[in-house]
Order: structure tokens, then sequence, then C-alpha cells
């Protein structure tokens, strides 16, 4: 929920400051507020851990544009269905067996249904899903070596100050209108904290305790979330063929799920 809460505020003020400038405020509060509280400490920081937390913190950073410069296209409820295909690709890449073959068969064909319904007019924001998407699948992989080789919150919260300094190109020219509104700039900020510093301290404490695929796979409540939030907050309401996607990209990770299971009761 806290994901989404942050996405649609965002969504809310597109139209007085870009998405990319949105995204990388949405990077620095993020950023600013794990810091406090994680209180990272420079002398337990080598270099390969330094360089694993800003490759992290880039492709989460990259993963936050992509998005908002999709849903500032396309509904959220969508968007984020769209975007499953990283994780549900990362999980059947973990899981090899028949039954990842159908289960990425459905999910692809969901993301055909749902792309093909805004190809004709919304080429940029599914492209833009999709490469959100391929730094989803990043994020979860190399969020998980974070998650272990750190505390979890303090990887993230330097991953993110990376993301954040190297985003300054991309988001500081249409910021503008930003700097003279206190109000906007709280609620550019305030999305950092819903949506990174809440939802993704939680992912890494969660990355600590189970695989990557069983992670992934318990990522299926983001596309309904996403579409429930869309609904009741920005009267998105999903048309007939965006379910049909959606039902689709979800049986996919139900078969993953069923998958998943299995193959946890045979390691045990």
């Amino acid at each position: 929920m806290s994901q989404y809460v942050g996405a649609t505020i965002a969504v809310g003020i597109f139209d007085r400051v870009g998405p990319a400038s949105v995204g990388w405020l949405r990077v620095v509060g993020a950023a600013v507020a794990l810091i406090i509280v994680a209180r990272p400490r420079p002398r337990q920081w080598g270099r390969r851990r330094l360089i694993g937390a800003a490759v992290f913190g880039l492709a989460t950073a990259a993963m936050n544009v992509f998005f908002y410069l999709g849903i500032a296209r396309i509904d959220l409820g969508k968007s984020v269905a769209i975007e499953f295909i990283g994780p549900i690709a990362v999980a059947a890449v973990m899981t090899r067996s028949r039954r990842n073959a159908a289960a990425l068969a459905l999910a692809v064909i969901g993301v055909m249904v749902l792309g093909g319904v805004e190809i004709g007019e919304n080429v940029a924001g599914v492209a833009f899903i999709l490469a959100a998407s391929a730094c989803w699948a990043a994020y979860i992989v190399i969020g998980s070596r974070v998650a272990v080789g750190t505390s979890g919150v303090d990887g993230l919260a330097v991953g993110l100050a990376v993301g954040a300094i190297a985003l300054v190109p991309v988001g500081v020219g249409g910021s503008g209108p930003v700097w003279g509104s206190p109000l906007l700039l709280m609620a550019c900020l305030a999305t950092g904290v819903f949506s990174n510093a809440i939802g993704y301290g939680i992912d890494q404490h969660v990355l600590r305790r189970v695989s990557v695929r069983r992670f992934s796979v318990l990522l299926a409540l983001l596309p309904v979330t996403a579409t429930l939030m869309g609904w009741a907050v920005l009267d998105q309401a999903p048309g007939g063929a965006d379910l049909i996607g959606i039902a689709l990209v979800l049986a996919g990770v139900v078969l993953q799920e069923r998958d998943a299971a299995d193959a946890d009761l045979l390691h045990e």
C-alpha cells in the first residue's frame, strides 16, 4: 500500500512538476530519510560493498524515473501489471521447469494484452514501463546481495544517495516550481518516504529472510494493489481488456508460486 500511496501523490503533481523531476526528488527524499534512520558508518564500508550498493542505487533510481515517466502516460494499475514481467522473469529463471515456461507464457501474453491496448497512442509509455521492468529485475537480484551483505537499510540508504546524485542532470532541470512551493517540495519528497524508504526498506528486510525466487512471486500482490489504489484514489477504473491482461499476468504468478512452493518442499 505504501508503494502506491507514493505513486498516487506523484500522479497528482505531474501537471506542475515533470515526472523525471518528481522521480529524482523521490530518490532524494528517500535517501535523506534512510540516512537519518540507518546512520551508515563510513568505516564499515569497503570498496566492494560500496560498489554493490552504488549499482543497486543506480538501478533503483533509474527504475523510479522510468516508472514515473510511464505512469504519466498509462494508468497506474496497468503500468504495474506490465512492469511485473521483470519479477516474474526473475522467478522463472531461478526455478526451471515446464510449469515455469507456462507461467512465463501467461505473463508475457498478459503483458502483450495490456501493452497492445496502449501501443497505438502510448508507445513511449509502454517503453518506459518495460525499461522500469528491466530495472525492477536488477533491483531484486542486486538488492538481495546488498540485503545480505549489509544490515539492509543502510545499504539501501547509501545506494539511494548515489542514485540521487547520479540523477541530478535528469531531474534538476524541470524542478523549478518545487523550490518556490514548500508544499509541493514536501509532496515530492513524501513520494520517496512512502514508496522507497518504507516500501524498499521492508523489501530489504524480507530479502534477508526469503529466497529471491520466493520474493519475486510475493510481489504478485503489487499489480492488484496498484489497480485498487488507482481506482480508489485516481478514478482510473480498469476496463475489460485491462482486467484480462492483469488476470493473465497473475495466473502466471500463481503457477510460479506453486512451483516455488513445491521446490521449497523438496529442498526441505
